[in-house]
């Protein structure tokens, strides 16, 4: 895995060469779109390096943290898709693999019987327990260095970026 300082300045390089040869370009924006691209990428590859271990991909991951987050443990597959930024044909892939490790369940609503719910196990609820405190150095390490005060406007800062791209998306289906 390239160190990515190292890939960060030869994307600074780049964007730089890239700005002389279309002046128009808005270089900083490049820079921020591609290094908040970069950053989530390696953050990709290090929950996969932690998941291997449990046999889970990063996407069984997410849907088994949703579920385990909602108030009664249970969700809609469409609200997954959603939730999850997946297709319907994967969230069912990734129902039959849960559901085939016993980490969730697949059953009809009490309130609505045609629609199916996915819904956390005991079990389920156990393995998240478990693997997830070992993740937590990990996490807390990427952030040394950051005050609260950082990580509150990092988080800010992140929040206005998804309000604009939510914004952007209207726009584009309108």
């Amino acid at each position: 895995m390239a160190c990515l300082n190292d890939c960060i300045a030869m994307m600074d390089e780049g964007i730089g060469r890239m700005h002389e040869v279309i002046p128009e370009l808005p270089a900083e924006q490049a820079r921020l779109c591609r290094l908040v691209l970069m950053v989530g990428q390696r953050m990709d590859e290090g929950l996969a390096e932690k998941l291997k271990p449990h046999q889970l991909n990063h996407s069984e991951f997410l849907t088994l943290m949703i579920l385990h987050t909602r108030p009664d443990g249970s969700s809609t597959p469409g609200q997954l898709c959603e939730f999850a930024s997946q297709g319907s044909t994967n969230m069912t892939r990734i129902g039959n693999a849960l559901v085939h490790r016993g980490l969730i369940s697949r059953g009809t609503s009490e309130r609505d019987r045609r629609c199916v719910l996915m819904r956390i196990t005991a079990a389920g609820r156990r393995f998240v327990k478990k693997m997830l405190p070992p993740m937590f150095p990990r996490v807390e390490a990427m952030f040394d260095g950051f005050s609260a005060t950082d990580r509150r406007q990092l988080s800010r800062l992140l929040r206005k970026l998804a309000r604009n791209l939510d914004q952007l998306d209207a726009d584009d289906a309108s």
